[in-house]
């Protein structure tokens, strides 16, 4: 009887480490695409050292998902303690980080409000300046989404214009429609959207138009986030049990 159980949760810890191994392989795939994408995203995480870093922390995780995946596999099919235990440690810990990521992702969810972004835009944005980082990353956003400013135009009115400017207008170049969305797209209009004609403009703000983009991925990615961590916790118990089943 002892023995049937300790070969059905090597095959249990098996399973579960194969599924670890896919989500790792998930994770990888999803940090480079974001890295190469040549839709706009790319831009927006060169432009950015918190998303540039971000990029990479997810592929690194991937990495490890899908390399502890594999040793877990191994460990389990060969029974070898020493991978068990191996493995069981470093799921702990990647356990642990992500729960702690998850609370302090809710504890500061306060600061991705519409009232933070339209506050930090007005502060900070330099409209062309590339050289800028959090207006080069707007400017990205912008022309990505075809949207403009956090709820339209009109909070641009309080950015001072550029010295050298001779319009009157507060609409930024990233505002203005173009026929193919992203930096090398030909403007539609460009004078005439600088000059204030509405139709040449991008009008929808961009924080509705992200959040309705990203809208069924957030709860995909929160209910994909659970079952990761539902996953590793019971690969631990699988492996712990097998680690101490093993004569």
């Amino acid at each position: 009887m002892e023995g049937d159980c300790l070969s059905c949760m090597k095959y249990l810890m098996f399973l579960f480490n194969f599924f670890i191994f896919l989500g790792g392989a998930c994770l990888l795939g999803v940090g480079i695409w974001v890295i190469v994408d040549p839709t706009g995203f790319r831009e927006i995480v060169a432009a950015n050292p918190l998303l540039f870093t971000g990029a990479y922390i997810v592929l690194a995780m991937g990495a490890m998902l899908f390399l502890l995946g594999f040793l877990g596999c191994c460990g389990a099919i060969r029974e070898n303690k020493c991978l068990l235990l191996f493995f069981f440690m470093f799921i702990l810990l990647i356990f642990l980080a992500e729960l702690s990521a998850a609370i302090l992702a809710f504890i500061f969810r306060e600061n991705l409000t519409r009232e933070f972004f339209t506050k930090e835009l007005k502060k900070h944005y330099l409209r062309n300046n590339d050289t800028d980082v959090f207006s080069s990353t707007w400017n990205s956003v912008m022309i990505t989404f075809a949207c403009c400013g956090v709820n339209g135009p009109e909070d641009f009115d309080a950015v001072p214009l550029l010295p050298y400017s001779s319009l009157q207008r507060s609409t930024p170049e990233a505002c203005c429609q173009r026929e193919l969305q992203s930096r090398e797209g030909m403007f539609v209009n460009r004078e005439a959207c600088l000059s204030g004609v509405e139709r040449f403009q991008n009008r929808q703000g961009c924080y509705t138009v992200i959040l309705n983009s990203f809208e069924t991925y957030v709860y995909l990615a929160g209910a994909l986030a659970i079952g990761v961590l539902a996953i590793e916790l019971f690969a631990m118990i699988f492996a712990m049990c097998l680690f101490r089943g093993i004569q």
